[in-house]
């Protein structure tokens, strides 16, 4: 669309900013893109204004309204700007429901496991560890299976959902003393597929940085 102003409010690491980063590329929408110093916690002024419910990132603002939520600023995106080649969900009713349910099962990995596999230790990091790695097996048996990318032949909204924590699974590996190549070799295939993608590798963070994060966190914290 002519004449949007189309603005992110991200943080470089963000795993769920990263999906609209890559939604973004993938539709060839120009961008402005501001930092927010997540790790901080402390939400800059244009983030209270246009996120005052959440006070979190990302933020697609879209002609001065904002859009939050990663996954509906994915679906907003689709929308807005309508491009058959560059679809980010199935047109299918049914395909379209089979992608939404399996981004909304990724959403919720991190919160239930992947914190807890670099913040805690023992049988609780443990716990996690398996439930990370379960749910991964199954999320490659069930929806990967064989195929390229999540909706077949066409890398979309899954896709996307998951491209975001695959960028700090090199941290979870070290911290929890795991590989997702050898738990989850399709899974990891995928990942590498998706990495030769102008928009992943445009939009990807660089894994060692991910962990050194990471590890001024835990310093932070004092874990």
């Amino acid at each position: 669309m002519e004449n949007d102003k189309v603005i992110l409010l991200d943080f470089w690491a963000s795993m769920v900013g990263l999906r609209v980063r890559v939604a973004l590329v993938e539709k060839k929408i120009e961008y402005e893109y501001i930092e927010e110093d997540s790790a901080s916690n402390v939400p800059s002024p244009l983030l209270m204004k246009m996120n005052p419910i959440h006070k979190k990132i990302p933020v697609l603002i879209h002609n001065g309204r904002p859009v939050c939520d990663s996954l509906v600023a994915l679906e907003y995106i689709d929308e807005v700007w309508k491009d058959d080649k560059a679809r980010l969900l199935p047109s299918d009713p049914y395909e379209r429901a089979n992608a939404r349910f399996w981004a909304d099962y990724i959403d919720k990995l991190y919160e239930n496991y992947g914190r807890k596999i670099w913040m805690t230790k023992g049988e609780t990091q443990e716990g996690a560890k398996k439930g990370l790695i379960d749910s991964l097996k199954l999320l490659e048996g069930a929806a990967l299976g064989d195929k390229p990318y999540f909706g077949g032949e066409s890398f979309g909204y899954a896709d996307i959902a998951l491209i975001g924590i695959y960028s700090w699974f090199y941290a979870l590996e070290i911290f929890g003393n795991f590989s997702v190549a050898a738990e989850c070799p399709k899974l990891a295939a995928w990942g590498e597929r998706c990495r030769q993608r102008v928009s992943v590798a445009k939009s990807l963070p660089e894994p060692h940085k991910i962990y050194e994060m990471i590890l001024n966190l835990k310093k932070t914290y004092g874990l």
